[in-house]
């Protein structure tokens, strides 16, 4: 069952620092949202140095560093966080060789949220269950981030496809500040996919291997599904050549209920059940 933990013990609250480090970040990642024009260099370099911030604050505040027990910080905003810091950093290293500013807006725009949902949701600190444990949270964490920068390529490979029908793209480039290929787009999208699979595979493995009672939870059951959705869609682009919009659905379709499987139930724990708990 993919980031699958025992009961959580008390969440630490967040001291000075960590509220310091978070606002600067906020701040770097809301320059980094602004629209391309003389101010893209600032804004380029404000996405790296909130990204640097983010990645410092996920050691220390979600790795639980300095807490009395070994632990990490699990819930949906912090996994979210994760996910949002790993796309970054893709894209970081993509925009290098193909400049890329309307994702740089959208990724400061996610930056922001995904550093503010962690301070309002900081999640709960919860003990090593395994020396696996740690493996199985980075594999887990990993799909979520490999499959979100395909989801991301996925929608900029929509968006190129629909600019060629209407005659915008030329000479088989995708339009806009794409700027690459449409055929190395696709590649690089499922280059993308294929990864995913591989960490969400080897995390329902180490799953199967490291729980101590097998539970067909909800988390289990999405990860499940998951994992058979993005299975059929590599099958069907395997051996049906499967391309274009019908493989994005199904790519979206896994990538939404690998979501569901543990950020969407946390987040009915979390935000949803919590008033009534109280």
């Amino acid at each position: 069952m993919i980031l699958s933990t025992p009961p959580p013990t008390l969440a630490p609250l967040a001291g000075f620092g960590g509220l310091l480090l978070a606002t600067v970040a906020t701040v770097l990642y809301a320059l980094a949202a602004l629209p391309a024009g003389p101010l893209r260099r600032l804004s380029t370099a404000a996405l790296v140095g909130g990204w640097l911030l983010h990645g410092v604050l996920l050691v220390v505040d979600i790795g639980g560093v300095g807490q009395p027990a070994p632990g990490t910080r699990l819930g949906f905003a912090p996994v979210l966080s994760m996910t949002v810091w790993l796309v970054i950093a893709v894209y970081s290293i993509e925009s290098r060789m193909v400049p890329l500013p309307s994702i740089r807006v959208l990724l400061g725009v996610c930056g922001v949220a995904a550093v503010l949902l962690t301070l309002i949701f900081p999640g709960e600190l919860r003990p090593l269950s395994s020396p696996l444990a740690p493996l199985h949270f980075a594999l887990g964490v990993g799909s979520y981030g490999l499959f979100g920068a395909a989801v991301v390529h996925a929608t900029l490979l929509d968006r190129a496809e629909r600019n060629l029908r209407g005659g915008v793209a030329v000479r088989g480039l995708a339009p806009g500040a794409l700027g690459m290929p449409l055929l190395q787009l696709e590649k690089l999208t499922f280059r993308f996919v294929q990864a995913g699979f591989a960490a969400l595979t080897a995390t329902l493995l180490l799953g199967v291997a490291t729980a101590q009672v097998w539970r067909w939870d909800h988390k289990t059951v999405f990860s499940v599904l998951a994992w058979g959705v993005i299975a059929a869609l590599l099958a069907g682009r395997h051996f049906r050549g499967w391309r274009g919009r019908r493989a994005t659905l199904w790519l979206y379709a896994g990538a939404a209920l690998l979501l569901l499987a543990y950020v969407g139930s946390r987040f009915v724990i979390e935000v949803l059940m919590a008033p009534s708990a109280a």
